[in-house]
């Protein structure tokens, strides 16, 4: 079972830039579809961005070209870059791993879950 401790989550201004971090366990990191999911209060769950295969992302439409999701395979780690945060990006953001055949927007494919971090965006 793949354990992911996420990290980076705080407080910040209407503008401003965070780094989520997502460290995970096991021998296979390369080969996982990594995703970033967040979820505000009362609304569902929903993708943010992933990375899978050689170099390969994918982004909402509401972060793309403010946010990116790079990884370090030699460090078991996944990152989302987040700039020009807005209220609205206030979220708990969840890292999530899953085998290559994942459907990377959908959260009920990935298999494993980090505990989350929160993201606060204050106006």
């Amino acid at each position: 079972q793949v354990q992911l401790v996420e990290s980076g989550g705080g407080l910040v201004q209407d503008g401003g830039s965070l780094r989520l971090s997502c460290a995970a366990s096991g021998r296979t990191f390369s080969t996982y579809v990594m995703g970033w999911f967040r979820q505000a209060p009362g609304k569902e769950r929903e993708f943010v961005a992933a990375s899978w295969g050689a170099g390969n992302t994918a982004y909402a439409d509401s972060v793309k070209g403010r946010f990116t999701i790079s990884r370090d395979n030699a460090k078991n780690t996944v990152y989302l870059q987040m700039r020009s945060l807005k209220p609205e990006d206030t979220a708990v953001y969840y890292c999530a791993a899953g085998r290559p055949d994942t459907v990377v927007v959908q959260a009920a494919t990935y298999g494993a879950w980090g505990q989350g971090t929160q993201v606060t965006v204050s106006s």
